[in-house]
């Protein structure tokens, strides 16, 4: 097994070149939206309405939704489930960090199960 902390800067060296990559305007909303790092649910009160095997969830309102001061949104990653899924495998871990952020933002974004399906984000 790896270290907790490594896996979560390798974690965040992958989001925050994700991050540098995207556009302008989707960078700007990023400011309204907090990414958490956590090894697996459970933290959190709403987490038992959850199975436990996320590999990441967004929370609150996306962009194209009314949210209130009080709700900002949320995209958290788990990084022990997401370990597990690739079976311990340094570079699996590292894209599959990827592709469930952009899903995840996908959702913030706005974007429908089908529409982050066209963009090879399922």
């Amino acid at each position: 097994m790896t270290d907790d902390n490594l896996l979560r800067i390798w974690a965040e060296e992958e989001v925050e070149a994700v991050v540098r990559d995207l556009p302008a305007e989707v960078k700007a909303a990023l400011e309204s939206c907090v990414i958490s790092f956590e090894m697996t649910p459970g933290a959190d009160a709403w987490d038992d309405e959850l199975d436990g095997d996320e590999l990441g969830v967004f929370e609150g309102a996306s962009l194209l939704e009314e949210s209130s001061s009080d709700d900002m949104p949320r995209i958290r990653l788990f990084l022990t489930n997401l370990w597990d899924w690739v079976e311990e495998d340094e570079q699996d871990f590292r894209e599959e960090v990827t592709t469930t952020f952009l899903h995840e933002l996908g959702h913030f974004l706005g974007w429908e199960e089908d529409d982050l399906t066209e963009r090879g984000l399922d």
